[in-house]
């Protein structure tokens, strides 16, 4: 069992994400306030305030490019606000709070299959389907169609720099039996023509209905729009943040530095990329997620739901 001195929020989340690889960052970061709730035991509402403000800080912090993680705690400190005004009596509140915090957790890992659901209506029989990088709701989407609705298709994954995660999707793709290619990111113009809609997942979905993803996904929704193929993203509603990015790089993460190369080139040093961009709403054909199929300007509407309603 663990005491209140022994809790951590940043070990407490990496524990999470390290148990299960299907586990998303915003899932994660929930789950962990609510562990903490549970072993910290505030004595009163504005203690119990605190101790979320201060464990959000600690985490937003500590973790890199945490977009999809500050979506997850925002929208569990407002679930912490709205619940701490329903009860007059502390311990009906703190008793509630988790049991409610559990069920959020709950609900909040099932949206993948649920966005899953929406999207498989778009795949159809000979689809060449073109995916940027590694994304849990696209691959759900993509295996469903496969095995529960014995769809045909076949897709084509970018590599993905910086991190080569579309060698992950491709593999996992290949175990499912799904016909899968791998090509360098600069190829996407090159492939676009055999392509008949594209998919990508999302770091976090702004205000504005736009997203922020890997790296690579704002060029290829360039591309998409001018050769006339739908760009799908495909995500879960806890991912929707309250950042409104003017531009691509118009993020709230400083330039990451890659300094290690297999080649061990001079210029190594000199060499910085960004591991996430921003795609503007204007690029985007529909939102796939788990309350459905949205437009962009839909976005703004569903963030004033969580928030204000």
């Amino acid at each position: 069992m663990m005491t209140e001195t022994d809790f951590d929020i940043k070990d407490t989340y990496l524990k999470f994400l390290e148990d299960d690889d299907e586990m998303t960052m915003p899932v994660a970061a929930i789950e962990s306030l609510v562990t903490m709730l549970r072993v910290k035991q505030p004595s009163t509402s504005s203690e119990l305030i605190n101790l979320v403000r201060s464990s959000i800080e600690i985490l937003k912090l500590s973790i890199s490019n945490a977009i999809s993680l500050s979506a997850g705690c925002d929208l569990f400190m407002r679930f912490v606000l709205r619940n701490t005004k329903l009860y007059a009596d502390w311990e009906s509140c703190k008793k509630n709070l988790v049991e409610n915090g559990e069920l959020f957790v709950q609900r909040a890992k099932e949206s993948r299959d649920k966005s899953a659901q929406f999207g498989v209506p778009f795949i159809k029989d000979d689809d060449t389907v073109l995916v940027h990088s590694y994304s849990r709701a696209v691959f759900q989407l993509l295996m469903r169609a496969k095995k529960d609705h014995l769809l045909r298709f076949r897709v084509i994954v970018t590599e993905a720099r910086p991190t080569g995660k579309g060698y992950l999707m491709a593999k996992l793709l290949q175990d499912c039996d799904i016909p899968v290619e791998v090509i360098v990111d600069n190829a996407v113009g090159y492939m676009l023509h055999k392509v008949d809609k594209i998919l990508v997942g999302a770091e976090g979905v702004v205000e504005s209905g736009g997203i922020i993803n890997h790296i690579g996904s704002y060029q290829i929704g360039c591309l998409a729009k001018a050769n006339n193929k739908p760009f799908y993203v495909v995500t879960e509603s806890h991912k929707f943040v309250r950042l409104f990015p003017l531009t691509p790089n118009d993020l709230p993460r400083e330039i990451i530095s890659v300094i290690d190369s297999p080649q061990g080139n001079v210029n190594d040093s000199l060499l910085k990329t960004q591991l996430i961009d921003y795609t503007p709403h204007e690029f985007i054909t529909a939102l796939i997620t788990d309350l459905g199929v949205l437009t962009p300007s839909a976005v703004s509407e569903e963030l004033i739901k969580m928030w204000y309603d």
